[in-house]
């Protein structure tokens, strides 16, 4: 479940790739991080909602 967390972080930077590409007009910049982001974003979505949370253990 670890994978999941990084996943998502990555979709997370994604986000913030994506917002500077369309602030610097960078089309490239923008198809790739959108395209990151719908597909890191997707899949921890949607492994979330099959398996739930990843569970915190020490």
């Amino acid at each position: 479940m670890g994978l999941v967390i990084i996943f998502a972080l990555v979709a997370l930077l994604a986000v913030f790739a994506s917002v500077n590409a369309f602030k610097t007009k960078n089309l490239l910049g923008i198809i790739f991080g959108l395209g990151a982001l719908g597909i890191f974003g997707w899949f921890s979505f949607m492994t979330v909602v099959h398996h739930g949370f990843p569970a915190i253990t020490h």
